[in-house]
C-alpha cells in the first residue's frame, strides 16, 4: 500500500514540474513594448486685433494661424509636436498688448508671439519680448520694428521704406513731381510719413505740404482742403482704417482730381468696398496675394498664394486679404526654424530663423539673416490700382 501511494505521489510530483516549467516564460521572449510618450506640444502665443476698430486686420489674422495650425496638426505637427495655439484678442490696444504679452510669456512659457496687427502694438511690446528672450514675429509694418535690430524681434510685412520707393518709382514714370502727405498719428502712419520725406529727394520729388490726422478722424476734409490748396499732382495716405476710404471719398467730394496712393496697408477688399465709387484709380503697392489668380504658373508664390487664398476662401466664406497673409507667413517662418533647429529651445529656433533662406510666402521669397530681420526685397511688392471696385495689376 505504502509502495502504491509513494508511486502516485511521485508521478503528481513530476506532472507539477512538467507544467510549471510549460508557464515558464522563454527568456528570449521579448518584453512587450510600451507606446512612446507623446512629445509635448509646442506653445504659441498670437497676439491679434480680432475685435475693435483695425479688426480688418486682426480678425483674418486669427482665423489664418488657427487654419494653418489645425491642418499642420492633423499632418502630425512639426517634428512630431502638435502646436497649441494661445490666441489673445489685443482689441487694437498697445497697453492691452503688453498685459497679454507678459501674460503670455511668463505664465504660459510660450515658445514665440505671433502679432501683434498694428506697429504701435508691436513698438509696445517689442523690448518686452527681447528682454524675455520670446521670439517675437510681427504682423505689423513699420520698419522701426526691426530698425534697430533686436535679436528676437522679426516681422513679416514688406518694409516701408520699400512701399515708398515703389511708389515714388510709379510717380516719376506718371512725372509726378509735386505732392501732398497725409498720414495718421498711429505708429504706423508716423514711422511711413518719416520713409516718405527721407526718400522723396531721391526720386526729385518734392512734398508741398505734409498732413497729420488723428488716427481715429471720420472726415478729413479740412486735411484734404489745405492738401488742395497746395497745387499738388498727387496724395499719398499712409494709415490703416478708417481713413483709407475716408480719404478717397473726401478727396472726390472736395473737387481734389489728382491721383491717391495709398500704402501697403491697403490690401484688404473692404476698403475698397468702403470707400465705394471713389476707390477707383486708388494705386499701392501690395504682396501679390490680391492678384493671384493672374500670375503666371511660374511665378514662385503662384501655389501657395492659389492654395492659402482657396483654403482661407472656402473654410470662412470671405476674401483673403494680404493681414491674414502676414499671420500666414509668421506661422510659416516659426514652423520652418523649428524643423531647421531639429529643437524647441527658444534660442535655437531664434539662430534657425536669422539663417532661413527661400521661404516662399505670401508676401514674397523670405531671405532672412542677422542684418535682415524681415528678409524681403523691393521686388516683394506688385503695384496694383483699383478697376471697377475690384484689384487689378497696376498698368500705366
Amino acid at each position: 500500500m505504502r509502495t502504491r501511494l509513494a508511486g502516485i505521489l511521485g508521478v503528481l510530483v513530476l506532472a507539477c514540474v512538467v507544467l510549471l516549467s510549460g508557464c515558464k516564460k522563454s527568456p528570449e521572449a521579448p518584453a512587450p513594448k510600451q507606446a512612446a510618450p507623446a512629445a509635448a506640444p509646442i506653445k504659441v502665443g498670437a497676439i491679434f486685433s480680432i475685435t475693435g476698430p483695425a479688426s480688418f486686420l486682426g480678425a483674418p489674422e486669427a482665423k489664418t494661424v488657427e487654419m494653418f495650425a489645425e491642418k499642420l496638426n492633423q499632418a502630425g505637427g512639426v517634428n512630431g509636436h502638435k502646436i497649441e495655439l494661445l490666441v489673445r484678442d489685443s482689441g487694437g490696444s498697445p497697453e492691452k498688448a503688453i498685459s497679454l504679452a507678459k501674460q503670455l510669456i511668463d505664465e504660459d512659457n510660450v515658445l514665440a508671439i505671433l502679432g501683434p496687427s498694428t506697429s504701435g502694438e508691436t513698438m509696445a511690446i517689442k523690448d518686452i519680448c527681447q528682454e524675455g528672450k520670446t521670439i517675437l514675429l510681427s504682423c505689423a509694418a513699420a520698419e522701426t520694428i526691426v530698425e534697430p535690430i533686436a535679436p528676437y524681434v522679426f516681422k513679416t510685412p514688406q518694409k516701408d521704406s520699400d512701399a515708398a520707393r515703389r511708389i515714388f518709382e510709379t510717380m516719376k514714370e506718371l512725372g509726378i513731381s509735386k505732392i501732398g502727405v497725409v498720414t495718421s498719428n498711429a505708429g504706423f502712419g508716423i514711422a511711413g510719413g518719416q520713409q516718405l520725406a527721407k526718400l522723396a529727394p531721391e526720386y526729385g520729388i518734392a512734398i508741398a505740404i505734409s498732413e497729420t490726422y488723428d488716427k481715429q478722424a471720420t472726415d478729413l476734409t479740412d486735411v484734404l482742403t489745405k492738401v488742395k490748396s497746395a497745387d499738388v499732382q498727387a496724395v499719398v495716405n499712409w494709415s490703416i482704417v478708417p481713413a483709407q476710404s475716408l480719404v478717397a471719398k473726401n478727396m472726390k467730394q472736395i473737387g481734389l482730381n489728382v491721383p491717391l496712393f495709398q500704402s501697403h496697408g491697403f490690401g484688404n477688399i473692404k476698403y475698397v468696398e468702403q470707400g465705394g465709387e471713389a476707390a477707383n484709380g486708388t494705386i499701392f503697392p501690395c504682396g501679390r496675394l490680391l492678384v493671384a489668380d493672374v500670375l503666371p504658373d511660374t511665378h514662385p508664390q503662384k501655389k501657395l498664394l492659389a492654395q492659402y487664398k482657396n483654403d482661407y476662401e472656402s473654410r470662412y466664406s470671405e476674401a483673403a486679404s494680404t493681414f491674414g497673409g502676414h499671420a500666414y507667413d509668421a506661422l510659416l517662418i516659426l514652423t520652418e526654424a523649428i524643423k531647421k533647429a531639429g529643437s524647441v529651445d527658444g534660442a535655437k529656433v531664434r539662430d534657425a530663423i536669422e539663417n532661413l533662406r527661400g521661404i516662399v510666402g505670401t508676401g514674397g521669397v523670405f531671405n532672412l539673416s542677422p542684418t535682415d530681420h524681415n528678409g524681403l526685397a523691393k521686388d516683394a511688392f506688385e503695384m496694383l490700382t483699383v478697376k471697377d471696385g475690384k484689384f487689378a495689376i497696376y498698368q500705366k
